[in-house]
């Protein structure tokens, strides 16, 4: 399979590091589309991918021939709440405090756009988290650290919150931010192309 040009919608340093982390060449370029208009009330698996379609075909219509626009969005679900990043301080609070000893559901939707002739094509993983009880000071020194902030739910998997997380059923990349089996399944499948 010969190795295309990979463009990356996403300004997300868990998705580029991945990313690198396979030795792939790729450039970053962030969508500016509106996300407003997709509604929280699609089911979760759905919601993920229309966003991911939305930023990766807006990136794909500026790319040269050739590209092969990736797109991915991340969202947490819990007690049926579709979870994205924290609005704040307090709204960080409220996703820690809700997660804290139960289980959620991570989705992440990505799509990949041929930037030759616009061919879209999407899939998504899901991977259920398990936190334990976390206590007044765990929630309040994870927010001091500053490290909830840009992250669905609240809290990455990969850093200071990995002390939280007691069980994980599925695909561990899925939760930092991009499902690389799926996806590069999806690549061979739809593209002939691989990661």
């Amino acid at each position: 399979m010969s190795k295309p040009r990979f463009v990356l919608a996403s300004k997300s340093p868990r998705r580029s590091e991945l990313l690198e982390n396979l030795g792939i060449d790729f450039d970053v370029k962030v969508s500016g589309a509106d996300e407003g208009g997709i509604p929280k009330t699609l089911p979760p698996h759905i919601y993920v991918q229309e966003l991911a379609v939305l930023k990766g075909t807006a990136v794909a219509a500026d790319c040269r021939r050739g590209n092969f626009v990736i797109a991915a969005d991340t969202v947490v679900v819990c007690d049926g709440e579709i979870v994205g990043k924290p609005k704040d301080w307090d709204d960080a609070y409220r996703m820690l405090k809700m997660l804290s000893g139960k289980e959620h559901f991570v989705y992440t939707g990505f799509s990949v756009t041929d930037a030759s002739n616009m061919m879209t094509v999407s899939g998504y993983e899901m991977t259920e988290v398990h936190f334990k009880e976390l206590s007044e000071t765990e929630i309040e020194e994870y927010l001091t650290s500053g490290e909830p902030f840009d992250k669905a739910g609240g809290y990455g998997i990969q850093g200071k919150a990995s002390l939280f997380v007691d069980s994980i059923k599925g695909d561990f990349f899925n939760v930092v931010g991009l499902p690389l089996c799926a996806l590069n399944n999806l690549l061979i499948k739809e593209f002939n192309i691989s990661l």
